[in-house]
């Protein structure tokens, strides 16, 4: 698909529930939100309608996100049906590792082609305050069993301030001693995000060429999102950033998100949207369907506002409600 302004649309992140079992302090108030009711989330029938029609069009790569998308039973026979979709060429998963270890083989299984870890710190008590919970060896462990599986595997940290530099070189540590890529992302100011204040990814970068040495810039292919990534001198994997606040990268934008509830996100930081949900349920056609996603896209904003002041386009909901 290609939107009104030449971009080519073929990434379509899914989130398959809104519930966690972290309450990151960024993401989810401590006590929870409300969240939907059983029968008002996508079926997995109509995820898998959705991604016909989306596929149809020339959405090959989709990223299974939450919330939580583990909390969600059958998320790997999930992942499967997906995997036979004529033009589906990859399928990946965003998770915060508490439940990854045990369910990891089924996941093999199912053809899961990578996984994005969401790890914020490498010090277990500030673990605790960021997610509220005590997982940290948990997300350790599954990570190390991610690896001697052979999945592909990434870090997600979004640091915060204020923020040990230290830990953050912890964090970037991972991918000296192992083959994964670490991405350090700039908070976005939407939902409980607008409490906190972000870290620019040069100061990052500054203080990574400082730890580890001036890195070259990496020409390969890490992914199918907007990091820039860095080889430091030693290191087995990469150091991407992504920084939707300090180098917007809108003009390259390639993807759109359809949640939990059915509804379709044109962009994370914009309430533009259509409501799948009720179409599926009014027994719209395939055809139908497939033409309704083509002038959805078509009709994507061309950028965020997120520097700008608020205004009625403006995301209100929680990065959780969404699917990030």
């Amino acid at each position: 698909m290609v939107d009104q302004y030449g971009r080519t649309i073929d990434y379509m992140r899914i989130s398959i529930t809104d519930r966690c079992n972290l309450r990151c302090i960024y993401c989810m108030p401590e006590k929870g939100i409300e969240c939907i009711p059983h029968n008002e989330i996508l079926t997995y029938e109509e995820i898998l309608r959705l991604v016909g029609a989306a596929a149809a069009n020339g959405i090959s790569k989709i990223k299974i996100t939450g919330g939580e998308p583990l909390v969600r039973k059958n998320a790997a026979e999930l992942i499967r049906k997906i995997k036979l979709v004529e033009g589906i060429q990859e399928v990946t998963l965003t998770t915060n590792g508490v439940l990854f270890k045990e369910q990891a083989a089924d996941l093999v299984d199912a053809g899961l082609d990578g996984v994005n870890f969401s790890l914020d710190t490498q010090d277990a008590s500030n673990f605790s305050r960021i997610t509220r919970v005590d997982a940290f060896r948990q997300v350790l462990a599954s990570i190390e069993y991610s690896l001697q599986l052979g999945i592909r595997t990434k870090i997600n940290c979004v640091p915060i301030q204020p923020y040990d530099y230290a830990d953050l070189a912890a964090t970037a540590d991972f991918a000296r001693k192992y083959p994964i890529d670490v991405r350090f992302i700039e908070l976005m100011p939407i939902g409980l995000g607008l409490q906190y204040e972000p870290v620019k990814s040069e100061n990052i970068l500054h203080q990574l060429t400082n730890e580890f040495g001036v890195p070259d810039i990496s020409h390969i292919s890490h992914g199918n999102g907007p990091a820039r990534y860095y080889d430091f001198p030693g290191f087995q994997g990469s150091i991407g950033f992504i920084s939707p606040m300090s180098n917007i990268f809108c003009e390259n934008c390639n993807r759109i998100r359809l949640t939990a509830s059915g509804t379709l996100k044109l962009c994370l930081c914009n309430n533009r949207s259509l409501e799948l949900k009720p179409l599926l349920r009014n027994g719209i056609s395939d055809d139908q369907l497939s033409e309704v996603f083509r002038n959805a896209v078509f009709d994507k904003p061309q950028a965020h506002h997120l520097n700008e002041p608020a205004d009625e386009t403006s995301e209100t909901q929680k990065m959780v409600q969404i699917g990030g």
